[in-house]
């Protein structure tokens, strides 16, 4: 039995310390805040309550495996687990509207057929065909086993495949998401449906590779869920998961340094007592066979003393320069029945916003994409005479000041194509910030990681699991396989199993 102490409470790190506490192993959790689930957190006021962070869940099945791995009770048996249908409804800048189905690639064509015709609906159902193949080039390799000393062949080729242009009796590889949408979509409205894909993750479209076409396919072929009561729930049956299992959780515990003895890890050092984010507390010494950091590369650096941690030539990504601003709105008046649970209402000028967010320097665009969220559940409100709507925009991150609060009234004028006479409704708003991502997750600025993609050189593949120093692994959106809950679960499981199973170990089967 190894002694393993666990740095954040995330879902990638309480993931990992489930699956290591089945395997036998001591696990103790240290976090620095006084509570756990990482960016999934939960504002309540006047009988409203939020979700701060995702709202929806993709890909069940890395938690579905994990509750399967982790006890008797299957992940169905501790939150309730509602499939989104539509998956979204997207409004275009000249009011097309177009519902999308869940899980279902043919629908989604024939949905596309109905609102924007035959050749449009055509063309997105053979983008799918390339976008599957490319799922199953990069899967394994990319999300399924751990990054291999031979992570080249990620990023090299695009596995986005070629075109064949009948014209010029030749083919033609886009290198980028919005080449595909330019070279083989051929329709705004199609090229802000497939961009958006990208600026939801936080991505520049421009310089995003075209391999993020498993992005829509992914949502396309298995689906969007919500979790009755708010994704908070699922943060809470993980943790419930881990007591079970007999981990050990440390609130209000800072971790300031990780130890090395002989050339590998030794223990971690922590204030308890302490401010999140630093301040006066009693300093400890937890001693350890393994330790887990579910923290930034940036903050890993600190927390090592500058010891180099990466093998040379070694992939660290250069990514998470986005945030998100979140707008939390308490509505009189009950939720239409039909109402979709997801709208995404684009933007009026695609180029500008993306300059704004991604150019230099970078702003807040004025014409924002927005995804409004309007769950169809009664524990989020007071009673059925009211409702409680989220919305999202990609930021900047690092922004902050009284331009946000602006950037928020933007917003919701947005919104207001999604949900007809919203400001007369608005009973009072919440802004969450970068900041407030920061404070939540430590992460600089409150940038959002990005999900691993192959191609573009490697730019968005994320540090392994495993470092240069024995015993110590990370885990979390900021290391292999990146950013999003479905990311963060396979995370956690790829590194229990580097531990339980050793260097051989080659991922789920």
């Amino acid at each position: 039995m190894a002694r393993i102490a666990v740095i954040g409470a995330g879902l990638g790190a309480m993931a990992a310390a489930a699956r290591l506490a089945v395997a036998g192993h001591r696990v103790a959790v240290y976090e620095r805040t006084d509570t756990y689930g990482g960016a999934l957190r939960r504002l309540e006021r006047e009988g409203f309550a939020f979700d701060t962070g995702p709202g929806l869940l993709p890909l069940p099945a890395v938690y579905r495996d994990l509750f399967v791995k982790t006890g008797k009770e299957p992940l169905e048996a501790c939150v309730e687990l509602v499939q989104v249908d539509p998956s979204s409804h997207h409004v275009f800048a000249d009011g097309t509207r177009v519902p999308l189905p869940n899980a279902s690639r043919a629908g989604v064509v024939s949905a596309l057929d109905a609102a924007l015709g035959p050749a449009a609906a055509q063309r997105w159902g053979d983008f799918l065909v390339r976008a599957r193949e490319t799922w199953d080039r990069t899967r394994r390799p990319l999300l399924e086993e751990p990054l291999w000393p031979d992570w080249q062949v990620l990023a090299g080729r695009e596995p986005y495949p070629a075109v064949p242009h009948r014209k010029l009796l030749r083919t033609r590889a886009a290198g980028t998401l919005a080449e595909v949408a330019a070279w083989e979509l051929r329709d705004p409205r199609l090229a802000s449906l497939l961009e958006g894909y990208a600026l939801e993750q936080g991505l520049d479209p421009r310089s995003t590779p075209a391999s993020a076409a498993v992005l829509p396919y992914m949502e396309h072929a298995f689906g969007t869920w919500y979790v009755r009561g708010g994704m908070r729930e699922l943060a809470r049956a993980v943790y419930e998961r881990c007591l079970a299992r007999r981990v050990e959780f440390r609130f209000g515990a800072e971790v300031t340094g990780v130890l090395e003895k002989d050339g590998r890890v030794a223990g971690v050092e922590f204030t308890e007592g302490a401010s999140p984010g630093g301040g006066s507390g009693n300093g400890a010494v937890a001693e350890a066979d393994h330790v887990i950091a579910g923290v930034t590369p940036g903050v890993l650096d600190r927390l090592t003393r500058g010891a180099r941690v990466r093998g040379e030539g070694e992939v660290v990504g250069r990514f998470g320069t986005a945030s998100r601003l979140t707008v939390l709105l308490a509505l009189r008046g009950g939720r239409p029945e039909g109402t979709p649970h997801r709208t995404v209402v684009h933007t009026r000028d695609q180029e500008a916003e993306l300059e704004s967010l991604f150019g230099s320097p970078a702003g807040l665009p004025a014409h924002p994409t927005v995804t409004v969220l309007r769950p169809d559940d009664p524990a989020l409100v007071p009673d059925a005479d009211h409702e409680a709507v989220t919305l999202t925009s990609a930021v900047p991150a690092g922004t902050a000041g009284p331009g946000l609060d602006a950037h928020a009234h933007t917003m919701i004028g947005a919104a207001e194509r999604a949900v007809p006479g919203l400001r007369d409704r608005l009973l009072y708003s919440e802004v969450r910030t970068p900041d407030d991502i920061a404070e939540a997750t430590g992460a600089e600025g409150g940038a959002v990681p990005v999900p691993a993609l192959a191609a573009a050189g490697g730019r968005l593949l994320h540090p392994s699991n495993s470092t240069g120093v024995p015993g110590l692994w990370t885990v979390g959106g900021w290391s292999h396989p990146g950013g999003g809950l479905p990311h963060a679960g396979m995370s956690g499981a790829l590194v229990a199993g580097l531990i339980v199973e050793g260097p051989g170990f080659r991922g789920s089967q």
